[in-house]
């Protein structure tokens, strides 16, 4: 049992820093602050979770602790990165910084001129 949950333990934080490394890279690499954005906010999200999850795994079977503050961790992550990423995405779209001239589809551009066209009729 201890090999087993030690691969698995050890699986998961691999994982979450080849994450947390794919984010980065798309950080560096992509060309407008919202897929900048994207990638960040998933490498937050998904890296760090395995990473958390990983030593959540650690404590509980190796250890034999449960750590409940990594467990709030992991919950606190899972919720707050997604939002935090939306709403820095949100932002630079009101501040009107501009898309990649490449993008294909601005759909929220849409939903706003349909709103401003309802509330002057």
């Amino acid at each position: 049992m201890t090999a087993i949950s030690e691969w698995i333990i050890a699986a998961l934080i691999l994982l979450g820093a080849l994450l947390c490394l794919i984010a980065s890279i798309g950080v560096l690499r992509l060309p407008d602050v919202y897929t900048r954005n994207h990638a960040a906010s998933k490498g937050a999200t998904l890296g760090v979770m395995f990473l958390l999850l990983g030593v959540f795994l650690y404590f509980l079977l190796i250890q034999g602790h449960f750590n409940s503050r990594v467990l709030l961790g992991i919950v606190f992550v899972f919720i707050t990165s997604p939002v935090a990423g939306h709403l820095i995405m949100r932002a630079a779209f009101n501040t009107k910084i501009p898309l990649w001239e490449n993008s294909v589809q601005n759909d929220l551009q849409k939903k706003r001129a349909a709103e401003i066209k309802q509330h002057e009729t």
